[in-house]
């Protein structure tokens, strides 16, 4: 290996020109002596660029042509880097291998699509899947050989921060969920999963929910109905007899709300939402849903209304009332006697805010993300006390998706809690609405 730098190259370029100088002064030739050892040494230098030009472009894989000083480190060092970056290719590919044996041995279907929606590669799986077939559609569209209106509208809105579920479009009944994502220059990775047993089973259990509350809802009622007639017959008799009918009546009702509420939520599930829409003015139902709410606690809580009356919503009135009763209800039981309860209705930007703020007993931060789920309580030593079922915020967080929105939660233990369903402008009306009732 040349060992020789610029500095050296330049010592020896003073030598070579100090000798032509010389020779050239002894013969009295000294600037021709000087123009013939600058030419000389210039066409040395074209000679070894052009053999360098000729390894790079013809003979790259072999060792570069031998060359002393200056022009020998150049050369050497573009050897050292073209094998480096040999070494580099190799592994890359040897990685790149690894990871499509890895994706091929994948039970979902995965596919690379490049910046241009090309299909790059695509594993086994979605072939099964998907109907694509490696190496046959590389280089195809992938929107040319997926062809559901669903996925196209999906991939082609660019927001994967939700999958898509769909029927496959290559296998009779199964169903499909969709997750994309970008990486690189706009490249994207799309994995398709087989949810059929996921999503019947899902069914299987609504269908139970849905059958069981409607068969028992019939035998409940007549229960219900003799013993609120027992405990008329009764009157003021025996305060035995008095008590085990008030608490078998408490009970019975409890079952019945448990029953109602069971329904809703599996009609929520299952029903699809409507294309026509009410119109609903959202002060005169916050007023109902008020005085509901202080039947209910006997009226001892403070719950004030602030609302844009010029702004009305969209949607299904009584999913609508449901979803905000429970909240206000919820708020209502968590906050003590004499506590405050703040229903506002406002624009907040591009969203429709319907917040509901209580200074009441609030909820531990780890409780928070599970709010929604079914029967999940906070305090289960309170769910007697409260008279809930449970299933309030599962219903709400249904209606809410119907209707475009999401539900967030703020709270302190001790401080109380806030409440807002943020609605897209998409379902509000502004314009000036009269009230009604």
């Amino acid at each position: 290996m040349q060992t020789s730098d610029w500095k050296s190259e330049f010592y020896r370029l003073s030598l070579w020109l100090a000798g032509a100088l010389l020779i050239g002064w002894l013969l009295g030739f000294t600037a021709w002596a000087l123009a013939l050892a600058a030419c000389a040494y210039c066409a040395r230098s074209i000679y070894h660029l052009h053999a360098l030009q000729q390894w790079v472009t013809h003979r790259a894989s072999s060792e570069p042509p031998e060359a002393g000083g200056l022009w020998g480190v150049v050369m050497d060092g573009l050897y050292r880097l073209q094998q480096k970056d040999r070494r580099e290719r190799v592994r890359l590919r040897a990685l790149i291998s690894y990871l499509r044996e890895s994706f091929m041995s994948l039970p979902y279907g995965a596919v690379m699509i490049d910046s241009e929606n090309n299909i790059e590669w695509s594993n086994k799986a979605a072939e099964t899947l998907l109907g694509l077939r490696f190496p046959d559609d590389t280089g195809q569209q992938i929107l040319n050989l997926v062809r559901a209106p669903e996925f196209i509208a999906y991939f082609e809105e660019e927001d994967y921060s939700k999958p898509l579920e769909l029927a496959s479009p290559y296998r009779g009944g199964a169903q499909l969920q969709i997750h994309i994502t970008f990486f690189g220059k706009r490249s994207r990775l799309l994995f398709a999963r087989d949810v059929t047993q996921t999503v019947r089973l899902e069914q299987m259990r609504k269908d139970f929910v849905g059958n069981v509350s409607h068969e028992l809802r019939t035998p409940l009622t007549v229960i219900n109905g003799y013993l609120e007639t027992f405990s008329d017959s009764l009157g003021e008799g025996n305060p035995r007899w008095r008590r085990a009918l008030d608490q078998m009546l408490t009970q019975s009702r409890r079952m019945q709300t448990l029953i109602n509420d069971l329904l809703l939520l599996s009609r929520l599930e299952t029903v699809p939402q409507p294309a026509e829409q009410d119109t609903v003015a959202v002060r005169p139902l916050l007023e109902m849903i008020r005085e509901e709410a202080l039947a209910a606690v006997g009226g001892r809580r403070e719950i004030t209304i602030e609302s844009d009356d010029g702004i009305a919503l969209l949607g299904n009135r009584t999913e609508l009332h449901s979803a905000i009763a429970n909240i206000v209800f919820n708020a209502s039981r968590y906050t003590e006697e004499g506590g405050r309860i703040a229903l506002r209705w406002y624009v907040d930007r591009d969203r429709a805010c319907l917040q509901v703020e209580d200074n009441g007993i609030g909820i531990e931060a780890e409780h928070v993300p599970r709010l929604t789920e079914r029967f999940y309580r906070v305090d289960k030593s309170r769910s007697m006390d409260t008279g809930g079922t449970g299933l309030g915020l599962a219903i709400v967080k249904h209606v809410l998706i119907r209707h475009d929105a999401q539900l967030t939660v703020k709270s302190k233990p001790g401080e109380g809690s806030c409440f807002t369903c943020v609605f897209p402008l998409q379902h509000t009306v502004r314009e000036p609405l009269r009230a009604q009732r």
